[in-house]
C-alpha cells in the first residue's frame, strides 16, 4: 500500500512538473485559481443549457410571478416562463457578447495602440487624435445613441457597436508602453539585424506587454458585459433574444420591484455580479504573477 501511495505521488509530481510554468503560477495563485473556476463554472452552463434546462426559456409552464418551489427552482416570470431556464440559457448570449466584444476591442487597441507607439511621426499624431476623439466623448452616451438609430437592436448589434466605441483607452495605455520600449537595446538590436517592423513588434515588443494586454483585454470583457446588460435593461436590445439582460429588462417592465417578485432579477443580477469577481480575481492573481512584490505587500 506504502509503494502504490509513493507510485501515485511521484506520478502526481511528474504531471505537477509537465504543467507550462505559467499555469503552474496560476494554480498556486488562489485569487486567479478562484476567479477561473467561477468563470469555468458559468461556461459550463453555458455549454450543457439543453441538458440543465431541458424546458424552453420562452416557454409558458406556469401561473405568472411563481415564487421559488420545488418544481420552479427560481419561480416563474409574469409571462409564466421558469426563471431558472432563462437564467441556463442567458449565460450563453451574456458571455458570448462579453468575450467577443472584448477580444474585438482589444485586436483593435492593440493594433493602433502599439503601431502608433513605433511607427511615431505623423502616423502617431493621426491615430492618437482619433483616440482623443473617441476619448472624449462620453461612452455610455454614444453607445446609447447609436443603438437607438439601428432598426433591429441585437447582440450582434451590440457587439458591433461596444467594440467601435471603447478601444481608444486601450490604445492610449499600450502606446504609451511602446513608447517606452520602442528604444529599448533588444528593439535596437533587432533593428541593425534588418528585422522588418511587423517582426519586431510581434516577436519583440508584443510579448513584453503580454501582462498589460491580457490585463486590458480582461478589462475590457467585464465591460462589455457590464454594458451589455445596461443596454439591454433599458431596452435597447433584443427583447425576443434571451440573456441576463433581457431577464432584467422584462423583469423591469413588469415591475417585479413594485410587486415583490424578487426571483426574477436577483438571479441574473447576482450571476452577472459573480462573472464580473470572477474576472476581477483572474486579473489581480496576474497582476501579482507578473509583479510578486504586490502578491508579497
Amino acid at each position: 500500500m506504502a509503494n502504490k501511495g509513493a507510485k501515485g505521488s511521484g506520478l502526481s509530481f511528474r504531471l505537477w512538473l509537465s504543467l507550462p510554468g505559467w499555469a503552474r503560477s496560476i494554480i498556486n495563485n488562489k485569487k486567479a485559481l478562484t476567479g477561473i473556476l467561477i468563470l469555468a463554472f458559468f461556461f459550463l452552463v453555458a455549454l450543457l443549457a439543453p441538458l440543465l434546462a431541458p424546458t424552453a426559456p420562452q416557454r409558458m409552464v406556469g401561473r405568472p410571478h411563481d415564487p421559488p418551489s420545488e418544481q420552479y427552482a427560481f419561480g416563474t416570470t409574469r409571462q409564466g416562463q421558469d426563471v431558472y431556464a432563462q437564467m441556463v440559457y442567458g449565460a450563453g448570449g451574456s458571455l458570448r457578447v462579453g468575450f467577443i466584444t472584448g477580444t474585438v476591442i482589444i485586436v483593435i487597441a492593440v493594433a493602433i495602440g502599439i503601431t502608433a507607439g513605433f511607427v511615431g511621426g505623423a502616423t502617431d499624431e493621426a491615430l492618437s487624435l482619433i483616440a482623443n476623439i473617441f476619448l472624449v466623448v462620453a461612452g455610455l452616451p454614444l453607445i446609447i445613441v447609436v443603438a437607438s438609430m439601428i432598426e433591429r437592436p441585437g447582440p450582434d448589434t451590440i457587439i458591433i457597436v461596444l467594440s467601435l466605441t471603447s478601444w481608444a483607452w486601450g490604445a492610449r495605455v499600450l502606446r504609451s508602453q511602446t513608447l517606452s520600449l520602442r528604444n529599448s537595446e533588444f528593439v535596437e538590436a533587432a533593428r541593425v539585424s534588418g528585422e522588418p517592423t511587423w517582426r519586431i513588434i510581434v516577436v519583440e515588443i508584443l510579448p513584453n506587454m503580454t501582462s498589460l494586454v491580457v490585463s486590458a483585454w480582461i478589462g475590457a470583457v467585464l465591460y462589455a458585459i457590464l454594458a451589455q446588460a445596461g443596454l439591454e435593461f433599458i431596452g435597447l436590445g433584443d427583447p425576443n433574444s434571451v440573456t441576463w439582460g433581457t431577464i432584467l429588462y422584462w423583469a423591469q417592465n413588469n415591475q417585479a420591484l413594485l410587486t415583490g417578485a424578487w426571483w426574477t432579477f436577483v438571479p441574473p443580477g447576482l450571476a452577472i455580479a459573480a462573472v464580473g469577481l470572477s474576472l476581477t480575481l483572474i486579473n489581480y492573481g496576474i497582476d501579482e504573477i507578473t509583479n510578486p512584490r504586490l502578491s508579497s505587500s
